[in-house]
């Protein structure tokens, strides 16, 4: 017996030593494939043209230069010159996070989500609709993400009083936000990074993607309501087992929602409208995007009523909390610097386009659509997703003969789709964690819903090449 259990303790401890490696060391790992590749790939690069503004590849100009590959200090130089080269969309990424810290702790978004709680109750579809479309809109603005973990707590208290389950407790937050974010029609972090890369406008292409957002947040909505109306006609077909409602206190549904959280929310509402409308009218960039958190955070601090010192202290949490996603940026640019150091980006740009040229411009997007998916299980990072992928999917997309709008859209249904399944994604893991739901369980349920996603994406990319998608 006691052979037994030492055996089972050992077995206990090789288990504990193996673990998913983090994504930093996903990335570095990534870098120091990139070093060794300079030493085998070929260098090589294209001829390049500057229309409106935007320098462009050249297609069929692709030729071999000299090139030096990568020494050991070099390595360590390339990650500081990430974090140099990406300093404003670090900071973005940084200033956002402060600027919603804010206004979550005004309790603005907490009173709001519960108020409309309190006046759909007994009308179960339009409690779910509103909490998800509420959850959705953070996702595509960048409000949420991430910092959706928390909210679950507050979806279990929902579900627990309406007599479901944790997976709809997790539907309507997490799945909601990331049905959201699968758009990103004004989110900073993903298409404001990728179409910066892409030296596309700022938010540009809005209104296919809000098309596109109505469409997937409709229908995630619908694929909700639909499992929750089984199982509030039979308890039964729950997939994990109702929650106890006996422990749902009136306190649990109960949180002020103010005349300052009103205003809170409305001040942050028509200050991004702002944002939409100086992006056109006086081309403004993801510099005064940063800016623009500064000031919305102060704003909503003094609304809120907080002192200076409150201010200041919950803007740097808010920064503090995001530090790693920012600094991932850093590291994954860092990839890139190697790989132009050594001019072997226009090599591995070249060898994707050669098997894609031979394609539709449609079956070319849809790849790119399908690869970034696929990228998505290593990198799980949105942001850093966007400074590995597009500085590649950029010139590709020139040379297939899709425009750079249609080639963020597809970095960003890809990223966006895979956080919802992917073990790898981090959010996912600790919401599924927060709601004591299976992630075998998780899979099952999201698994359908998943492919009609893809399917969606696969019409909204072929018509978005059909009408040659720009910068509009």
């Amino acid at each position: 017996m006691e052979l037994g259990k030492e055996e089972s303790q050992l077995e206990n401890q090789k288990a504990k030593r193996w673990e998913m490696p983090d994504t930093y060391v996903i990335l570095f790992l990534v870098l120091l494939l990139a070093v060794v590749a300079t030493y085998f790939v070929p260098s090589g690069s294209f001829e390049r043209e500057t229309v409106n503004g935007v320098e462009r590849v050249i297609p069929d100009t692709f030729t071999s230069v000299d090139g030096e590959p990568t020494g050991f200090m070099e390595i360590f130089l390339a990650l500081q010159g990430g974090m140099v080269e990406s300093a404003g969309l670090i900071f973005l990424v940084l200033f956002a996070g402060g600027a919603f810290e804010v206004i979550e702790r005004s309790g603005a978004i907490k009173g709001g989500i519960l108020r409309a709680v309190h006046k759909t109750k007994g009308k179960e579809f339009f409690l779910i609709a509103i909490v998800s479309l509420l959850f959705a809109i953070g996702g595509a603005v960048g409000a949420i993400a991430n910092a959706v973990i928390p909210f679950v707590a507050i979806g279990v208290i929902i579900a627990r009083a309406l007599k479901l389950d944790a997976m709809v407790a997790v539907a309507i937050t997490f799945g909601a936000t990331f049905a959201g974010f699968n758009v990103g029609f004004m989110n900073p972090y993903t298409v404001g990074i990728a179409q910066s890369i892409a030296d596309l406008p700022l938010f540009s292409g809005m209104a296919l993607r809000l098309i596109a957002f109505v469409i997937i947040v409709g229908v995630t909505i619908w694929y909700t309501w639909r499992y929750a109306k089984t199982i509030l006609k039979d308890p039964d077909k729950s997939m994990i087992g109702i929650l106890d409602a006996k422990e749902a206190s009136s306190k649990d549904l109960k949180a002020p929602f103010t005349g300052r959280h009103k205003l809170i929310l409305s001040f942050v509402g028509l200050a991004l409208a702002f944002f939409i409308f100086a992006t056109i009218q006086f081309k403004w960039t993801t510099d005064h995007m940063a800016a623009f958190f500064i000031i919305i955070g102060l704003v909503c601090g003094i609304i809120a009523g907080m002192n200076y010192n409150k201010i200041a202290l919950t803007f740097l949490d808010g920064c503090q909390k995001l530090v790693y996603g920012a600094l991932i940026i850093g590291v994954a640019r860092a990839i890139l610097i190697v790989m132009e150091n050594a001019q072997i980006l226009d090599t591995a740009v070249n060898a994707l386009a050669v098997p894609l040229e031979s394609l539709s411009p449609v079956m070319a997007a849809l790849g790119m659509f399908v690869a970034n998916g696929l990228m998505n299980f290593l990198v799980p990072s949105g942001s850093g997703q966007a400074m590995i992928a597009m500085p590649i999917l950029a010139p590709l997309a020139d040379m297939v003969g899709v425009t750079r709008q249609v080639a963020v859209q597809a970095y960003q249904f890809g990223d966006g789709f895979t956080n919802s399944i992917f073990p790898t994604s981090g959010p996912l893991m600790a919401s599924l964690a927060v709601a004591g739901v299976p992630w075998i369980k998780w899979a099952k349920w999201m698994l359908p819903l998943l492919f009609i996603w893809i399917a969606i994406a696969v019409v909204m990319l072929s018509i978005a090449v059909l009408i040659n998608w720009g910068p509009v």
